[in-house]
């Protein structure tokens, strides 16, 4: 398939990035398409923290967690979605489906052989991660989830109904002004990191396609597995869990995350953040703490 790849020079001095890329070829399913993600602290941790993230980010979101948890001796892993950050970025929208992106992330774990994992996920890194451990349960001891959702072909929420059409509206992204609007006080600097991996409309097939792959219409890809995880997070997960909310989020916020603990089994209070929005991410470091403080009381 055609695929276009961001030149690395995009990529340079990034604010609060200095983290070495990692690429993997040869994925089952995906030759020819290559895959980048951070790989940090010891590959031989006790903890994997695996960081999934959504529409229209990458790796570059978790830059405020990876350091807490690589400071208490995990690894982090962090792949960028195909289409998303310095992975490549098939120009055909049709290309990128529900199973196109979940079945690279099961290869990419086995490829990887990620065990004792944390979940970390939050938007499309939740609606497609939340679907994997229970496809393979033993691989995956904790979950820190934040705003995201499990669709089952019902509408989400009518802030989501107007990102959808919002999303139609712009083939060409504005992803630095989104950012900037999303979290007040980020800087031009790290907006602009976000938009690094998009040089122009052509490499943004991925960013426009996310929002169409929602499950709120029955018989939609990606709805048996969805089903399946709410079965297994609701009656079936027996790992520990945390969840955080940005309170200021108009489209998975409160009421979206209030439905979705009630079905994750032994889901403690949530971190309520009221001046964090969508992209929980940015009040990372306090994220990150709290989730380790709360796992530390659930031994």
């Amino acid at each position: 398939m055609e695929s276009l790849r961001t030149d690395d020079r995009r990529f340079a001095n990034l604010p609060g990035f200095n983290f070495a890329p990692h690429y993997i070829e040869g994925l089952p399913g995906y030759e020819g398409l290559r895959i980048h993600y951070l790989d940090e602290g010891p590959q031989a941790a006790d903890e994997t923290f695996l960081c999934l993230h959504g529409q229209p980010t990458w790796s570059y979101l978790y830059r405020k967690m990876i350091p807490v948890f690589t400071a208490v001796g995990g690894r982090v892993i962090a792949p960028d979605l195909i289409g998303f950050g310095r992975s490549d970025k098939p120009v055909d929208e049709a290309v990128y489906s529900f199973n196109f992106h979940r079945s690279m992330l099961l290869a990419f774990i086995m490829a990887l052989d990620l065990r004792n994992v944390t979940l970390v996920c939050q938007d499309w890194g939740g609606i497609l991660g939340l679907t994997v451990p229970p496809e393979m349960p033993e691989r995956f001891a904790r979950l820190l989830v934040m705003n995201t959702a499990i669709p089952v072909g019902e509408p989400v929420s009518e802030g989501f109904d107007r990102w959808r059409a919002f999303n139609r509206s712009q083939p060409d992204l504005d992803i630095a002004a989104l950012m900037e609007r999303a979290q007040p006080g980020m800087s031009k600097e790290e907006a602009a990191a976000y938009a690094a991996p998009f040089p122009d409309q052509r490499y943004k097939a991925g960013v426009r396609r996310f929002p169409e792959l929602v499950m709120t219409s029955p018989g939609m890809e990606g709805i048996p597995q969805a089903r399946r995880a709410l079965d297994f997070w609701r009656d079936e997960w027996t790992g520990q869990s945390f969840m955080a909310i940005g309170m200021t989020d108009p489209v998975l916020g409160p009421a979206v995350m209030a439905n979705l603990r009630s079905n994750i089994r032994g889901c403690p209070e949530p971190l309520e953040i009221a001046d964090a929005g969508h992209f929980v991410q940015e009040k990372g470091e306090l994220v990150a703490r709290e989730a380790l403080r709360s796992f530390a009381s659930q031994d």
